[in-house]
């Protein structure tokens, strides 16, 4: 049984673990962490030393007063221009290691960006078909586009807040302790404990509201991206107000959600200002009772005054740094636990790069299945020689699309093995064994981008003239070049702008540039009329004289020439021999056949009506 594992949304996260997770993307850059981090120190020296200088202005000022007081005929008033001065230029190296400190961060915190991003979609290319099947598009892009901003905040909140708070609380402490009475720094810590403490439990308290809002908001947007993905289907069967009302009826929950979070934020940053308020008061109380007992000099009030606006400040921009680190942290733990979900296939130790010579393939008594209640294919068994064209058909479900997908292991097989030359598949690795098989599928989807990128997509060394020769080959050169813009036409989302039998034939000049040793068509001209069908079988013929060739097939009229032809019925093989021999036998390929036959003798007939009238 195929398991599909998907990155659950909400859980136990492990926020810590996670943090250590962005080291090696910041450690790229070390030194310039050590820069950013010493500038951060300095520019807290200076932001300390400025209440230190005020103080003595202060003094200096106060002291000079008293003796103009004193004797107020000879003495006057001096300005204290040197500490005007160092408190001028305290104030200006703050900002310049501040600034310095961004600026040398920069390409750190871009560098991860980068990084992680590249490493998540990197994994989510590993990551089999089955989940792929599986996701929705729109959800998995807004979780990475989330994850990889809350990357850039994390470290923003980190480098630039949390730690200049915490070093800013240090110096503050360590002149607290050293200058005045102990309930200075006893009222200080207390009131940092309690709004840390009340911060936390609040916020951790309210976080089920931003979970229930992020998980919404991917929902609503997987609604949006799926309908534009599918807007032709919607537009056919006239679905709009059904895909407008999942799409509000989802918002209307997040609105719920929201108004929830901003009523519980208001009362969190109530009881924060409290508590600042609270602090602030004893503290001023203190340092006033001890002017008045001439303990402190007036200086002294201002200095404490001061560095206690200076430390609640920031620590009041805490909480809600910490309640945005705390999003963050779930917007990227959305992100890492796509990169935790774990590849069904992947290469083995030591895995060897495939040596196709004679590109025989073998299907050696297959069995698969996408679940447990059915099963896809059950011992199918049949090779195909050197060169050889050998044919899969059967009613619908039948497992023919699938053994293409095992060919390219987008699945591994339940038991069983597939050989190319002799090699197994699962012992090679996957890129070598899909350098070596192309293919024309059922259904093409193209970028949205040129014919000609579409095109070169096979080979991206291409030359124009190779491109060209590939296109005639499918029978399109023609068409493209009567564009206005020929090859440089942009054919729109997943190819809207094309019809479905020219999407197929781009797919087939894809292929045909590309040329690998084994060709795969998966029903590979259900798309055109009769007469490009057979320009283009004529083509395919031609192209894969010299190869090993497995055409799933549909209609049978296209098949006729294979050199051997597989029939498959509820996952298992039925019968196998030449178009003739099939016939002759009057079995389901004969059956098959018939009803074929008939109903191409119907078309036929409306056609011929239709001329009359």
């Amino acid at each position: 049984m195929i398991h599909r594992p998907t990155a659950e949304p909400h859980g136990n996260r492990k926020d810590f673990e996670n943090i250590k997770r962005l080291f090696p993307y910041i450690w790229d850059f070390k030194g310039r962490v050590f820069i950013a981090l010493a500038c951060l120190i300095l520019s807290k020296v200076a932001i300390v030393g400025m209440p230190l200088v005020l103080k003595d202005i202060v003094d200096g000022l106060d002291s000079q007063q008293l003796l103009a007081m004193d004797n107020p005929e000879s003495a006057s008033l001096a300005i204290p221009l040197v500490l005007l001065l160092a408190y001028g230029a305290l104030r200006l190296m703050a900002s310049l290691f501040n600034e310095l400190r961004d600026a040398i961060f920069a390409r750190v915190r871009y560098h991860a960006m980068r990084g992680i991003s590249r490493r998540v979609l990197n994994h989510l290319y590993s990551l089999s078909l089955s989940y792929h099947l599986d996701r929705k598009t729109g959800g998995i892009t807004r979780d990475l586009e989330r994850g990889t901003n809350s990357l850039s905040s994390i470290l923003n909140y980190l480098v630039f807040n949390i730690f200049p708070t915490a070093a800013e609380f240090i110096f503050v402490a360590i002149i607290l302790l050293g200058k005045y009475e102990p309930h200075f720094a006893i009222v200080t810590f207390a009131t940092v404990a309690i709004y840390i403490s009340f911060t936390l439990l609040v916020t951790n308290w309210r976080m089920h509201y931003r979970h229930e809002m992020n998980k919404l908001e991917s929902q609503a947007n997987s609604y949006a991206v799926d309908g534009m993905l599918n807007y032709e289907t919607v537009k056919y069967f006239t679905n709009e107000d059904y895909e407008l009302k999942q799409y509000d009826e989802t918002l209307d929950s997040w609105e719920g959600a929201a108004v929830k979070s901003q009523a519980s934020m208001s009362l969190l940053n109530f009881g924060q200002g409290a508590v600042i308020a609270v602090g602030v008061t004893l503290m001023m109380i203190y340092a006033a009772q001890g002017v008045v007992d001439g303990e402190m000099t007036l200086g002294d009030l201002v200095l404490v005054n001061t560095m206690m606006l200076q430390l609640f400040i920031p620590l009041n921009f805490l909480g809600i740094i910490y309640r945005a680190l705390k999003y963050a942290l779930a917007d990227m733990d959305m992100m890492l636990k796509l990169l935790d979900t774990k590849r069904e296939v992947k290469d083995v130790e030591q895995a060897k790069q495939l040596d196709v010579s004679d590109a025989v393939i073998r299907f050696d008594k297959v069995c698969f299945d996408y679940n447990e209640d059915r099963k896809i294919l059950d011992e199918v068994s049949f090779d195909i020689p050197h060169g050889h064209k050998v044919a899969v058909v059967g009613p619908s479900g039948a497992g023919k699309s699938t053994l293409a997908r095992l060919l390219f292991r987008f699945y591994d097989v339940d038991s069983g093995a597939i050989l190319i030359d002799g090699q197994n598949i699962n012992s090679v690795t996957q890129n070598s064994l899909r350098d070596n098989i192309g293919i024309v599928p059922q259904d093409t989807v193209l970028f949205n981008d040129t014919i000609d990128h579409n095109i070169r997509y096979a080979r991206l060394d291409a030359s124009d003239e190779q491109i060209q020769q590939a296109a005639k080959h499918a029978n399109i050169h023609d068409f493209v070049i009567g564009l206005p813009d020929g090859y440089q036409t942009v054919v729109g989302e997943r190819g809207l702008k094309l019809s479905g039998g020219e999407k197929q034939r781009i797919a087939i000049a894809r292929v045909i540039l590309k040329n690998p040793r084994i060709l795969v068509f998966d029903e590979a001209t259900s798309s055109l009329d009769s007469q490009s069908e057979q320009m283009i079988l004529e083509s395919l013929k031609e192209v894969a004289e010299k190869h090993t060739t497995l055409v799933i097939a549909h209609r049978l009229s296209t098949i006729i020439d294979a050199d051997d032809i597989v029939v498959l019925d509820k996952g298992r093989v039925v019968e196998q021999g030449t178009h003739q021999e099939l016939l002759e036998r009057q079995g389901m390929y004969a059956h098959l056949w018939k009803l074929q036959q008939e109903e191409e003798k119907e078309k036929e007939k409306e056609k011929e009506k239709e001329k009359t009238v």
